[in-house]
């Protein structure tokens, strides 16, 4: 059975693990449950699977804090606009998006709180699975091992956002929580924490799981090798990267080879969106979401992103939209490859009310298969290509879409009606390229000769996918492609560290582009203050609600610890740095 279609069947994930705010953290099992049966077979495997759906969110209210960090890791970035029906319309990611946040701004709180409950259920059911009994309990040690890799993808999450945080393991009581301050362990310290968790339950997971969805060894592998790879960028007081760590760099390198055969890219880059290749060879560790599962509405979807579908054959809400800088950075020079200083120097394809202007330029295909253009074919849909009139509110935002994690309109994928553009397509956490980018972006800081070669080698893999995927076509006249499209591959002549250095970052940007990775990663490299307000002073011209924006060095990469966490700690918090003591 498909773990999928065990998360839909289990109510107990929020029944037996819920969270009380009054209490911070209330994982105290609810109902007719006992510990006899939490300490059985049964039991456990109803907390295991309450953790598992954890990865969901911890209920359904995830569209303004979600899961999938479309507004932390790229609304935040220079990849997209917040969106939706103007800056009034969910006002208080315009503050993120501007960077005029402090400790009172509710969204991260509620983030906190929710990535604290997450984590719990893991916690929860550690904490039963330390006092089973081996002879009988069946696969006691994987299921452990499963529960280090769920609860480490949290800690994780809230490490890269908040930087200085309390490390609860199931082992403290929960009346130890406000005793726990945050700034215990660096955050060199929690990564490593987190990377140990990762490599021991490497050694006890399978290869292989029976069921779809549960983690297995290449899953801790690779996770370990993402928290790793932002451990070895050494951070200062004002969150800059000091140090590169080579032996870090080394121990990525290796990490990520471990997945050399066992997974693979798929051979279109846009398949990455087809429900029927959802659990293909390129997703290493994924959410896994359900439709029509007999639960309330459409089913286990993905909540996080219930407000992004655009309007026109959706009739969504309209958030998430993709910058004119990111669609800009898909231009390409004569020989196919990006343009690194000077892309956003021109806008590219700008709708002038009846047509897109200023078009002749080359272009990487992956900007039709990442963004929606007016128009530009949508997907496989016939009626019509994308249109100006699918954005709410162009006057603020522009005309583009997001057409990443949709399915297309006319699929019986889709689910009719609301929650608009809903499908059971699965969110990855961690796909094949994410893990060959990160293996390439460790060998470029090693430096040497072979390790710099190899990482050419990887990121031409990369763009060969792209290269050899079928294009967009035009939708009048489908015998052609829909734009000029242009991508080359990397030579080795002129391949310096300092060159690698700038194409592994763009390679990133350009094949992830509105994952979620997006502003962490401009933190790890110490480029965040640099890109973004050089981004802003761009933007400012175009979209209004940038003017007087600054980003803050030393104080933007992470968010405040909450004021009301600090309540709950009974004054044992710190506040991150820039932002001021409690």
């Amino acid at each position: 059975m498909k773990m999928k279609y065990i998360l839909a069947a289990c109510t107990l994930a929020v029944a037996t693990t819920g969270c009380n705010e009054n209490s911070f953290l209330d994982i105290k099992p609810q109902g007719t449950l006992n510990e006899s049966l939490l300490s059985s077979a049964d039991g456990l495997d109803l907390l295991v699977t309450s953790a598992y759906a954890a990865l969901k969110g911890p209920n359904r209210d995830m569209m303004w804090v979600p899961m999938t960090n479309w507004t932390y890791g790229e609304v935040r970035s220079d990849n997209a606009y917040k969106g939706g029906g103007g800056v009034n319309d969910g006002d208080f990611l315009n503050l993120l998006e501007t960077f005029v946040i402090d400790a009172t701004w509710g969204n991260a709180d509620s983030k906190w709180f929710q990535l604290y409950c997450c984590l719990q259920r893991a916690n929860e059911a550690l904490r039963v699975i330390n006092v089973c009994d081996e002879n009988e309990v069946k696969n006691l040690a994987v299921r452990r091992a499963e529960m280090l890799v769920i609860r480490a993808h949290f800690y994780f999450e809230l490490c890269r956002l908040f930087k200085q945080v309390p490390y609860l393991d199931e082992t403290i009581p929960q009346e130890e929580y406000t005793k726990i301050a945050n700034n215990q362990y660096s955050r060199e310290e929690i990564l490593d924490m987190i990377a140990q968790d990762l490599l021991k339950a490497a050694e006890a997971l399978p290869e292989k799981q029976s069921e779809v969805g549960r983690v297995n060894r290449y899953v801790a592998y690779a996770y370990a090798a993402k928290v790793k790879l932002y451990q070895a960028y050494k951070q200062d007081d004002k969150n800059q990267p000091v140090t590169v760590d080579k032996n870090l760099m080394r121990e990525v390198a290796d990490l990520c080879a471990k997945l050399d055969g066992k997974y693979d890219l798929l051979k279109d880059f846009q398949q990455l969106d087809l429900v029927a290749y959802e659990n293909g060879a390129e997703s290493v560790f994924a959410v896994q979401y359900t439709m029509n599962d007999g639960s309330d509405g459409a089913g286990g979807i993905n909540w996080s992103n219930l407000l992004n579908s655009p309007k026109g054959p959706y009739n969504g809400d309209g958030f998430f939209l993709p910058s004119q800088n990111l669609i800009n950075a898909y231009k390409t020079d004569a020989n196919g490859l990006p343009m690194f200083d000077t892309f956003n120097e021109e806008d590219y394809a700008v709708w002038d009310g009846e047509k897109l202007t200023n078009t002749e330029p080359t272009v990487d295909p992956r900007l039709d298969f990442v963004t929606g253009r007016p128009g530009i074919t949508w997907k496989t849909y016939t009626t019509s290509p994308c249109m100006a009139s699918w954005v709410r509110n162009s006057g603020e935002y522009g005309f583009n879409c997001t057409k990443r994690f949709w399915v297309s309109p006319e699929s019986t994928d889709m689910f009719v009606g609301w929650p608009w553009g809903a499908s059971q397509l699965n969110w990855q956490i961690i796909r094949y390229a994410q893990v060959l980018l990160w293996r390439a972006e460790a060998l470029v800081e090693l430096g040497d000769d072979a390790s710099l070669e190899e990482a050419r080698q990887i990121i031409n893999r990369i763009r060969k996918r792209a290269q050899e995927s079928p294009c967009v076509k035009d939708f009048k006249d489908p015998s052609k492609p829909a734009a000029n499209y242009l991508i080359g591959l990397y030579p080795a002549e002129g391949w310096t560290q300092a060159y690698a250095r700038k194409a592994v970052r763009f390679e990133t940007r350009l094949e992830m582009a509105m994952e979620g990775d997006r502003f962490f990663d401009l933190v790890r490299w110490g480029e965040a203050a640099t890109v973004m307000n050089n981004y802003i002073n761009k933007e400012q011209n175009r979209r209004v609600y940038y003017k007087g924006a600054r980003f803050t060095s030393g104080k933007d990469e992470y968010l405040p610890v909450p004021v009301a966490q600090y309540n709950f700690s009974e004054g044992n918090y710190v506040q991150n740095p820039g932002y001021g003591s409690f």
